[in-house]
């Protein structure tokens, strides 16, 4: 059969924006290998693949390394995917992953993401982390990823990571995300990967399972605004839920590519 690939830019509602995902409609689960085969011929930071079980939503993430346990802007393209380009009419899905059961609301085409919480806990610094960092965070916390807090924006944008000693971290599916308070939002944030095919995350839905939280009690308010200061940049809306976070944003089709049936996949 013939296999469509779309590619759609994630948290933005413009082109070359965001963070591109593809996604990649099954009638079932091809072998783990190809799967990361497509994702590494993809390119961009994930792909995410589905397959629809009856009345359930199958869904599995890979960037072009590894499987991912939980990934916010694939899961949001995905999303994107089903309702303009599969004219999908109702306005939730619930998608069966990893990470347990994962809905996504949908309204004049703003994706909301129900994500489970991860509240960081204070940690100490890693030396090989210290060491691969130009700027020394104020605080440091971990939840899957290390979350290092620093003192304003102007130090995120800042921040420069030496790539030989950071990839001397393993962290698994986890990374380090870097944030503050924002000057024009309540929160900036960038994110890096140790040992990834791309460092740096264009914008990072699932990091966001810890900063809303972390956020929000720092601020003492349930909603907030986000903003990921990568080259590409990505705005995030998002809800303090207790055990669940909602990370909210749009979405922008690049483009639909379709592999003939006489190609093995």
């Amino acid at each position: 059969m013939d296999y469509s690939i779309y590619q759609v830019d994630a948290f933005t509602d413009s082109l070359f924006k965001g963070n591109p995902a593809c996604v990649v409609p099954l009638d079932r689960w091809l072998e783990d290998d190809v799967l990361l085969n497509v994702a590494k011929e993809n390119g961009v930071p994930e792909t995410a693949f589905f397959v629809q079980k009856n009345n359930e939503i199958h869904l599995r993430w890979f960037t072009p390394d590894i499987e991912m346990d939980l990934c916010g802007h694939a899961t949001l393209a995905t999303a994107h995917v089903i309702k303009k380009h599969l004219h999908y009419q109702g306005e939730i899905l619930n998608f069966k992953t990893l990470s347990g059961d994962v809905k996504v609301s949908i309204s004049n085409y703003k994706y909301f993401l129900d994500f489970p919480s991860r509240m960081p806990v204070d940690t100490s610094l890693p030396n090989n982390l210290k060491e691969a960092l130009n700027l020394i965070p104020n605080r440091v916390l971990k939840s899957r990823d290390y979350v290092l807090v620093y003192e304003n924006e102007a130090a995120i944008r800042n921040i420069q990571i030496k790539r030989n000693l950071f990839d001397t971290l393993d962290l698994g599916t986890g990374g380090v995300v870097v944030t503050s308070q924002g000057e024009k939002v309540d929160f900036v944030s960038r994110f890096f990967t140790p040992r990834a095919t791309l460092l740096e995350d264009p914008v990072t839905g699932s990091a966001h399972c810890s900063l809303i939280p972390y956020w929000a009690s720092k601020l003492n308010k349930e909603r907030l605004s986000a903003q990921q200061l990568s080259e590409r940049g990505g705005t995030l809306i998002c809800e303090n839920l207790g055990d669940r976070v909602l990370i909210g944003g749009e979405a922008v089709s690049y483009t639909h590519l379709t592999l003939p049936t006489n190609r093995e996949v």
